[in-house]
């Protein structure tokens, strides 16, 4: 199973490439990891002892996911997030303890679905604009039209 495109019905059918891409397994969860590095940087930042060999673990394997493991460790642990933290862990050891410090859960899902929208509005923003565009000249041209107006269905 590929973890390079997000895998739906309607993204099948009416997402481009580039968008199920973006919102990928891989591309979440890879997002979730480069989090946990910049709070290990920033936590160094700050005094807390975290040696620039275990932020460079960390960062060197943001893209190498084991997601069967990681599949495995939410069985176990029944958390999506602690799963991803344990299989990091395994990935780079000299960090385990590092990783997710002082964070919530949230810390990875917030900040990675905004991250994601930004990122999918940037992919749509000339098409939304092109169908703004063409609204507000349909709105101006058939202004003064009248029309039967339903206040239900």
């Amino acid at each position: 199973m590929s973890h390079d495109v997000y895998e739906n019905p309607l993204i099948n059918r009416y997402a481009s490439r580039p968008m199920a891409e973006l919102w990928s397994e891989q591309r979440k969860h890879s997002t979730w990891r480069r989090l946990w590095v910049a709070l290990a940087e920033a936590e160094r930042e700050l005094g807390i002892e975290i040696s620039e060999s275990q932020i460079s673990d960390l960062r060197s394997a943001t893209d190498d996911i084991d997601f069967t493991l990681a599949a495995k460790y939410e069985r176990d642990l029944r958390h999506d997030v602690m799963a991803h933290v344990h299989t990091f862990g395994d990935r780079c050891p000299s960090a385990r303890g590092i990783i997710h410090l002082g964070a919530t859960s949230c810390y990875v899902t917030d900040n990675t679905d905004l991250i994601l929208f930004r990122e999918s509005l940037r992919l749509i923003r000339s098409r939304l604009v092109a169908a703004i565009d063409k609204l507000a000249a349909f709105a101006t041209e058939y202004r003064a039209l009248p029309c039967l107006g339903y206040t239900h269905l």
